[in-house]
């Protein structure tokens, strides 16, 4: 983008909206219910499960994250993988920590699973976090290691405790997240990276692509590491409407529940308020606007996304060419969740 237009960009600031309107939405209805049978098996889990591995979208590091997560499941060492990180503006990576070690999370790793970027810090923390956790401090019971631990190290004598080798011990993780965070991604960049394998779970751009707590799949072979693949678990209740449509925008529900146009509006509004003005130069648009009629129109007759509709008339009935507002805002949406409009962080206000 050219100085004059980053300009002409930032003068027509004055006339932007400084709040966007929330009243009066339904949030519960965008989201499916508390997915509370998928967190129900993931509990009866537990007990086979070495370390929780959350993974969240690092747009939203301070948002949306499931608090029944660290409720149910926070017995467990718990690693948080803020995943996307080159979808996230971290010009603020300093401030994101402090937040989260404010609320008593303190083992953090930004990766781009579709990448590998960063993901080959993800075992050696797993080890660490689990070889000081009370697995490997018990009082030599072999009955509390599993029955892995005690066909690989075979029964302790009678009068001596066991040694533990870190390397000789089966590790299971279970992986969580809300919808669409990238956590089957996370599980065939450690196959890739570990075993040379391809891929073990499905990947979409849509929530719900994991259904259901699967088998575990195998994710390295030295040290032996298995990995629980679950569904996307949202909190039963939203904080707030804004949340909720910053969870929206990163793909965590589809689409159509909130609204292609307004999910539109409220990303327009969200890149004027940080002037985050790629989209101006990605569409070609003559200046950055906040009304999102006027961009979406733009977007679609540039794009040729156009639809005939029939007016009734005096004269009968005429048929006119229209924009289509909903693919357009179907393709701004796009262009964000795929980096086309820069670097965003949506947490920036928290920040």
């Amino acid at each position: 983008m050219g100085p004059s237009l980053r300009a002409l960009c930032a003068a027509a600031g004055a006339a932007w909206r400084q709040s966007f309107p929330l009243g009066g939405r339904d949030v519960a209805r965008w989201f499916p219910g508390h997915m509370a049978k998928g967190l129900k098996k993931m509990q009866s889990s537990l007990k086979l499960v070495d370390c929780i591995v959350e993974v969240h979208d690092a747009r939203i590091p301070l948002s949306g994250r499931n608090p029944l997560f660290q409720e149910t499941l926070g017995l467990k060492p718990h690693l948080l993988i803020l995943n996307k990180m080159d979808l996230a503006d971290l010009g603020e990576q300093q401030k994101i920590l402090q937040h989260l070690e404010g609320q008593g999370v303190r083992n953090v790793i930004f990766t781009n699973c579709l990448k590998d970027e960063n993901v080959q810090q993800v075992i050696p923390r797993v080890m660490e976090l689990v070889g000081s956790s009370c697995r490997y401090h018990r009082a030599g019971r072999t009955g509390l290691l599993g029955a892995s631990a005690v066909t690989l190290l075979g029964p302790p004598p009678k009068l001596a405790r066991p040694r533990l080798s870190l390397q000789n011990l089966e590790y299971c993780l279970m992986v969580i997240g809300v919808p669409n965070v990238g956590k089957s991604s996370l599980i065939n960049s450690l196959r890739r990276q570990h075993l040379r394998r391809g891929k073990a779970t499905r990947v979409g751009g849509e929530p719900g692509i994991t259904r259901a707590v699967l088998s575990r799949i195998q994710v390295c072979e030295r040290p032996l590491m298995f990995l629980l693949d679950t569904p996307g678990v949202l909190a039963p209740q939203i904080a707030s409407v804004e949340t909720g449509l910053k969870l929206a925008l990163c793909g965590t529900v589809l689409d159509h529940l909130v609204g292609e146009e307004m999910l539109a509006d409220y990303l327009l509004f969200t890149l004027n308020r940080h002037q985050l003005f790629g989209y101006v130069q990605h569409y070609g648009l003559g200046e950055a606007s906040d009304d999102v009629a006027t961009v979406l129109k733009q977007v679609a007759v540039r794009l040729g996304k156009t639809r005939k509709v029939k007016v009734l008339t005096g004269t009968g009935d005429v048929t006119v060419i229209q924009p289509n507002y909903t693919a357009a805002a179907r393709d701004f949406l796009r262009a964000f969740r795929c980096g086309l409009l820069g670097p965003v962080m949506l947490d920036q206000d928290i920040l």
